[in-house]
């Protein structure tokens, strides 16, 4: 919450004079507060090991703002309330991103790319299936709509099928390994750490996205207008993420006791973190991000993405053509109705430090 303290008489009045006489007034505020939201998913647990750390305190002091860091135990209802104004900021993926706020108006952009699903997300099959092509005429449990639906999509295209050649049942991520357990259920598609729970050796894992490298993007999204006002949340909040990378992927006992905290907060223990680590293509310096972002890789994925969500009336129902949603790249470029922005990837904060200058 956004703490508020009551003022005198006299602070006023000095803080009138203050104006009056071209002194600053900022000492005389309190530091404004911003409220982040984020979900358990290995390449978000950094954000936690921030705020228990004090990392992320350190660098919103250093730019004199509070960061609110709040777990929502709903992804999609956290981005829901981001969408809302409730939070400032979000973690999501990059369909999530493009179908969630900015399909619903909202200028939103992508200050961190953090990660991108390297087989953290895959498609299983039971019994005799035992390669993708076997999946033709199943019934197949997923979170409809989600990135399970994009990769199942995904990977039924690169054999020649389409989403007709099956049935998808809409299964909620809570129900999924429970699901699946039940003779009946032949296919599903899930994530990490669910996703190790259903591959057995009697199951078969068909396909996963290392094989659709960069698509799926894990994010840390902020309102377009309020990073405008105020950019010392996009530094302290770029600052904060790369010094706890720097942590995480040391070689020393830091390191170690750094993932040990963010396993034991996303449920599992050390090696089970690692093994989602192992999954999980982190761009663990700036440098590397940077280089995400200016790629011509990024515009062409985002492209497959954003066909996707128009051809599953993910943009809105008042959205005419696949062009509704306007996405801005670094150096210009665009994808979709340049009237109508809502979704930018901005790298020039992962530049700042990239460069040594947060």
């Amino acid at each position: 919450m956004i703490s508020c303290s009551r003022r005198s008489a006299v602070l006023a009045a000095l803080f009138a004079s203050a104006v009056l006489f071209g002194g600053s007034a900022q000492a005389a505020q309190p530091a404004k507060t911003y409220k982040v939201a984020w979900s358990i998913y290995v390449g978000w647990m950094p954000w936690d090991y921030a705020a228990q750390s004090g990392i992320l305190k350190k660098w919103a002091d250093k730019y004199g703002i509070k960061i609110e860091l709040t777990q929502v135990n709903d992804y999609v209802e956290s981005i829901n309330q981001y969408t809302a104004g409730k939070f400032d900021a979000c973690v999501m993926t990059n369909m999530d991103m493009l179908t969630i706020p900015a399909a619903g108006g909202v200028d939103s952009t992508a200050l961190i790319i953090g990660d991108y699903s390297n087989g953290n997300d895959g498609v299983v099959l039971k019994g005799a299936g035992k390669k993708l092509a076997d999946i033709k005429g199943q019934s197949v449990n997923l979170v409809e709509l989600s990135v399970s639906h994009y990769l199942l999509a995904r990977g039924l295209a690169s054999i020649g099928l389409r989403e007709r050649d099956v049935k998808v049942v809409n299964t909620s991520d809570a129900d999924i390994v429970g699901a699946f357990k039940a003779a009946t259920v032949t296919a599903a598609v899930t994530w990490k750490p669910l996703l190790s729970e259903i591959v057995s050796p009697t199951t078969s894992l068909v396909f996963d996205s290392s094989k659709t490298p960069g698509e799926i993007l894990d994010l840390m999204v902020v309102n377009t207008k309020t990073l405008k006002a105020d950019p010392n949340l996009g530094k302290a909040l770029v600052g904060a993420w790369y010094e706890t990378l720097a942590v995480m992927n040391g070689k020393d006992a830091k390191a170690t006791a750094a993932k040990q905290v963010m396993a034991k907060a996303s449920g599992t223990d050390l090696k089970g973190f690692d093994a989602q680590l192992a999954t999980t293509y982190l761009y663990a310096t700036p440098a590397t991000a940077v280089a995400a972002n200016n790629s011509a890789d990024l515009p062409a994925k985002m492209d497959l993405v954003r066909k996707f969500s128009f051809d599953h009336g993910l943009l809105g129902a008042g959205a005419k053509s696949v062009d509704a949603v306007g996405i801005e790249f670094p150096g210009g470029k665009t994808l979709g109705s340049a009237a109508n922005i809502k979704m930018r990837f901005d790298v020039s904060y992962m530049k700042l430090a990239a460069d040594g200058k947060l």
